[in-house]
Formats: structure tokens, sequence, C-alpha cells
């Protein structure tokens, strides 16, 4: 289980999976950030604590950009 508090751990974690997300538009990374997600925890490469915890980081991202 790797501890997702933040979006540098979010960030981290998709690192360790080779995966690198910037495309220059917040709310863009954030959807692809979840759909990599999505698919890791799908595939199970990562379990289902750090899948939700991760989600919850970007759920409250997205809320706070749309302000």
């Amino acid at each position: 289980m790797f501890s997702v508090r933040t979006m540098e751990d979010v960030r981290l974690l998709l690192k360790r999976f080779g995966i690198w997300i910037y495309t220059g538009d917040r709310m863009g990374d954030l959807e692809m950030m979840e759909e990599e997600l999505e698919e890791m925890h799908r595939l199970g490469l990562i379990d289902k604590d750090t899948y939700l915890s991760a989600r919850r980081v970007i759920v409250q991202q997205k809320q706070m950009f749309r302000g």
C-alpha cells in the first residue's frame, strides 16, 4: 500500500509506474490521472485503498479547481 494524501503523492505513485502527465491543462491532467489510476487498479497494480485515497485527492483538486 502506498500512502496517498497529496497531489505530489499521486504524481509519485504514477511515476513509480513510468506515468508522467502534464498537458498544460490542469483539469485535463486530473482527468487523465484519474483514468490511469482506474486502469492501474483494474489491472491489479495498486490495491483498493491506494486507489481510493488517490481518487479522493484528485476529486478534491477538481473541486478546488472549479471553485
